[in-house]
């Protein structure tokens, strides 16, 4: 968020403070045209806590999210499996460096790894010396990564590859511009004839001399020879808490403070087949040896290095509960019947032992093998996605349940079956709800849960979104309607457990699904409006929720409001937040009365942030990241009566600083 004191502001933001951000202290002279008041009971007796893990982050492999996004991976690829496992294969975006005069590269199924058979064959015909001498710079293969590799200078980059060849070995290992004429990086593997005749992993630090954002991985010889590689991947060593995610990403995800972490989707985990579902066991041990597979909902290969282990170990780098989502059977084109359903129900009891069982157990073991013997703490799992309507998915849903309440009794239990307009006819902790609408219809669901059942399980929004041709590539007046839903969550938290949006991530080379939160490519990232709504938030989780009536004639009807109180673990000061979403076309001067407090408001320590722009369709960009971003003032009228100004198309938050001692109160 920008602060506005002390800090220059570019023109647009600064009319925008101008007109916007200063309304909180004054509605003289702004032209307000509609008139509204919020009334607040901050009684302790009204009170009441809200769920800790309300808002948190859900993650699916879609836009290559992860295979070229939060994955640090630069090589796409890298086990030249994405062809399929029949040969020839296609190594896109492998390419040839030098003419069918010089080389021959193929592949064939010699790969040391018994799961990922497939391994590149490079035939030389060329010569440092003699009549067939190699041309300027030696013929080899290069990798251009996910549309493009950023590489920065004085970064080092881990180059790890599997090499085999009987004739002595001369290859140059190079980080090089996308035309392939800078050196970035480069070290030589030289070795005696015979010393790789077996396979042989080679590990080299690469230290970057300079700065591009879509580079390639050459390797490249002037040796006539025959040479099998497999397994290559370059990772940069500098990642987010060294465990191989991108950091300016996952830094994002770590600003939203989420409290809890769904993964691994989503589709992908149910697959358009079951043979490409999403399973758990191929993507933990070594890297070499995962096979990866084909993520046939979204269309690409995923070498699947971001797998279960690395899903739960960045839930608890985020301080976030995991929520594993289970295949139950059922994809979406075919499905197992209830009768046939345990050995993949015994599959997943599995991948619990394998996060929470002891460091000597049979799955835990695995696990402490791969550096982490403490057990995750993993309570939350969801049975399939969005496959309630399925022939087998209540059969199927009721042996996973009995089995893992049986073995783990602690666990919540998510069924896909939305029990908000009628009762479950079956045992589950949480049920699961998805919400992809227009905007002016998610705005009307402020109220969806208001009619909810005080009893039975809860709900869990884990997929909401704006979408259709009003949401843009994710503007302004999606965010507004989201968070007027998200305030109807608040409202309703006794029977709301957790919510999050969806799609978190897009690459903006690969876009699959529209809108998202964050966007990104190789090097750059910024958030949207979605992204920066959730800011206004992130204190909600276990926060104090106190009721309040919005007061307004029949004309102010694009109006929502809550309230809460927060304490900021940093400085332990505690706050009353007011949040207010403006989603009409005119100024509202509001009037706010917070009755029933206890303490009172030092308005020195007091806060506005709003988040608008000129145009409610507006749009962040690479070009203008922050064109659509909160912007925090002081706020020094603050007090338990206040007269503010809400402009049109916002979403304004008012923190107000607690005072204990009682001396600061502006009223």
């Amino acid at each position: 968020m920008m602060e506005v004191q002390g800090r220059s502001m570019d023109a647009l933001v600064l009319s925008l403070f101008l007109l916007c951000a200063s309304c909180g202290t004054s509605a003289e002279g702004f032209g307000a045209n509609q008139t509204a008041a919020l009334l607040v009971d901050a009684s302790p007796e009204s009170a009441r806590m809200m769920s800790e893990n309300l808002f948190g982050i859900f993650f699916e492999e879609i836009n290559h999210a992860g295979a070229g996004g939060l994955w640090a991976e630069l090589v796409s690829n890298r086990g030249f499996e994405a062809g399929g496992s029949v040969t020839p294969s296609n190594i896109d975006p492998w390419s040839v460096i030098g003419n069918e005069s010089y080389i021959y590269v193929s592949t064939d199924r010699s790969s040391c790894f018994t799961r990922n058979k497939i391994a590149l064959r490079m035939d030389t015909y060329c010569d440092d010396e003699g009549p067939y001498g190699c041309p300027e710079g030696g013929v080899g293969v290069y990798n251009p990564g996910y549309w493009g590799m950023s590489i920065k200078e004085g970064e080092v980059y881990k180059v790890v590859l599997y090499v085999r060849s009987i004739e002595a070995v001369n290859l140059l290992v190079s980080l090089k511009s996308s035309d392939g004429q800078t050196f970035l990086a480069a070290d030589r593997i030289i070795a005696e004839a015979l010393k790789m005749s077996d396979w042989t992993k080679v590990e080299l630090m690469l230290e970057a001399e300079g700065t591009d954002t879509a580079s390639r991985l050459e390797i490249t010889t002037s040796k006539k020879g025959v040479y099998w590689f497999d397994q290559v991947s370059v990772m940069p060593i500098n990642t987010y808490k060294g465990h191989g995610f991108r950091k300016n990403l996952a830094a994002m995800l770590e600003n939203l403070k989420p409290r809890f972490f769904r993964f691994p989707g989503g589709s992908f985990v149910e697959g358009e087949w079951l043979r490409n579902a999403f399973r758990w066991r191929d993507t933990i041990g070594p890297w070499e040896e995962r096979p990866g597979h084909f993520n046939d909902v979204w269309k690409y290969w995923t070498d699947d290095g971001l797998g279960y282990f690395e899903f739960l170990l960045l839930a608890e780098d985020l301080g976030a509960s995991p929520v594993w989502v289970v295949n139950c059977g059922i994809s979406h084109k075919d499905q197992v019947d209830s009768a046939s359903i345990l050995p993949i129900v015994r599959d997943t009891l599995d991948s619990i032992e394998f996060a929470r069982g002891e460091a000597y157990s049979k799955w835990g073991s695995v696990r402490a093998a791969m550096g982490h013997p403490e057990p995750f703490q993993l309570n939350l799992i969801a049975i399939g996605n969005q496959d309630c309507s399925r022939t087998n998915y209540q059969g199927n849903y009721l042996k996973f349940y009995s089995q893992i309440k049986s073995a783990y009794p602690d666990i919540k239990v998510i069924t896909n079956c939305d029990a908000s307009s009628q009762e479950l006819d079956h045992p589950a902790d949480l049920f699961d709800v998805h919400v992809y609408t227009s905007a002016s219809d998610m705005f009307s669901r402020v109220q969806q849960f208001d009619q909810l059942r005080r009893t039975g399980p809860k709900a869990f929004v884990s997929e909401y979104a704006v979408t259709g041709n009003d949401a843009g590539r994710g503007n302004l007046v999606a965010a507004l309607a989201q968070a007027a839903f998200l305030i109807g969550l608040e409202k309703n938290s006794d029977v709301v457990e957790m919510a999050s949006c969806a799609p978190l991530f897009v690459n903006a080379e690969d876009r699959r699904f529209n809108p998202d939160a964050i966007v990104f490519n190789s090097w750059q990232q910024y958030g949207t409006p979605t992204y920066w709504m959730q800011h206004f938030f992130k204190e909600s989780n276990g926060a104090i929720f106190h009721p309040s009536t919005l007061q307004s004639p029949s004309s102010v009807r694009n109006l929502a409001a809550s309230a809460i109180t927060w304490q900021n673990s940093e400085d332990n000061e505690s706050y009353l937040k007011v949040k207010f979403v403006n989603y009409g076309n005119d100024i509202v001067n509001m009037n706010i009365v917070v009755f029933g407090l206890q303490t009172s408001i030092d308005s020195d320590g007091s806060k506005e942030t709003l988040l608008t722009s000129h145009e409610s369709r507006d749009e962040n960009s690479f070009n203008e990241p922050r064109k659509v971003v909160p912007v925090v003032s002081m706020l020094q009228n603050a007090g338990k009566r206040m007269d503010v100004i809400l402009c049109p198309h916002s979403l304004t938050s008012f923190d107000l600083l607690l005072d204990i001692d009682g001396h600061k109160s502006a009223i």
